[in-house]
């Protein structure tokens, strides 16, 4: 991988871990092993936002989900954020979710949240991957209830990274705001039933109670799904580096595993679901049975 993306991803994992400190370009320089006038213009260049706008973002999305998770006061998450002034959060917060914070802690909406995408796994999309050392996949079997979920179509996507080039790969960060009954977002195949005409198989949305009357955020459908058994597979903890592996191993075990030795048959009329790939966890896809 080229040294260019990796220094860029060494600032990106700084800010990450102290954003809530003062964080100037010389101490981005020095984790990038670059000039600070270089570490600018990488940074402008594979991240598409200067340094100080990156971490303006990053602080503002944070902040956004302490007031909605915690009780606390909008000065101590103003100031523990980094920023200089209540009145200069208040306006920042506002200009980049179009509400003020106290409006936001009191009734909270749907927001664009800042995502943090790593530069670096935009280029081990390219890498050829290797499958010598081949993961164990772990299956259970888990109930999912009726449910409606809130989702955003894209035209002919059919995986993650041709969605994102339909829809932005930012709707991610208006799903993480949102409260779900299955905790993060979700990624769907959708069967043919479930599909507008001329919109893709694969969607991003957020799962809600069927009773659920809030907000829908603008260009977003709303579907309702019966109660079902899905097969969750999910593959061991993984480095971050090596997601592309770790989704290969899981499809793979989904490909060959026979849902007879369950008493099972795959159920095609419910909808193929992915989760967020997290190396902590292991990646995590769940397909429907019926019984046969």
């Amino acid at each position: 991988m080229k040294e260019q993306i990796l220094a860029v991803q060494h600032m990106q994992d700084y800010i990450e871990d102290n954003c809530t400190q003062e964080i100037t370009l010389t101490d981005l320089a020095k984790v990038s092993l670059f000039s600070p006038w270089y570490s600018y213009r990488l940074f402008k260049q594979y991240t598409g936002l200067t340094p100080a706008e990156y971490i303006r973002k990053v602080r503002l999305s944070k902040s956004a989900r302490r007031l909605k998770e915690e009780e606390c006061k909008i000065i101590d998450v103003a100031y523990d954020m980094g920023f200089g002034s209540v009145d200069g959060y208040q306006r920042a917060f506002y200009r980049e979710f179009g509400c003020n914070p106290a409006e936001y802690a009191n009734h909270p909406v749907p927001i664009q949240l800042f995502v943090t995408y790593g530069v670096k796994f935009k280029e081990l999309r390219k890498e050829v991957i290797d499958m010598t050392n081949v993961q164990n996949v772990f299956i259970q079997l888990i109930h999912k209830p009726e449910r409606k979920v809130i989702i955003k179509r894209g035209v002919k996507a059919t995986e993650y990274f041709g969605y994102c080039e339909e829809v932005g790969c930012d709707v991610w960060g208006l799903l993480t705001s949102m409260d779900s009954i299955s905790g993060e977002p979700v990624c769907l195949w959708l069967p043919e039933a479930y599909r507008s005409a001329d919109t893709s198989v694969y969607v991003q949305g957020v799962e809600e109670p069927v009773t659920y009357d809030g907000p829908v955020p603008e260009g977003f459908d709303v579907i309702t799904l019966p109660a079902a058994d899905y097969l969750m597979f999910q593959g061991e903890p993984f480095r971050e580096e090596d997601y592309g592996e770790a989704i290969v191993a899981v499809e793979n075990a989904i490909n060959k595993y026979d849902p007879s030795l369950l008493g099972f048959q795959w159920d095609g009329d419910n909808p193929q679901i992915q989760l967020e790939p997290r190396g902590e966890r292991g990646y995590i896809e769940m397909k429907a049975v019926k019984a046969k």
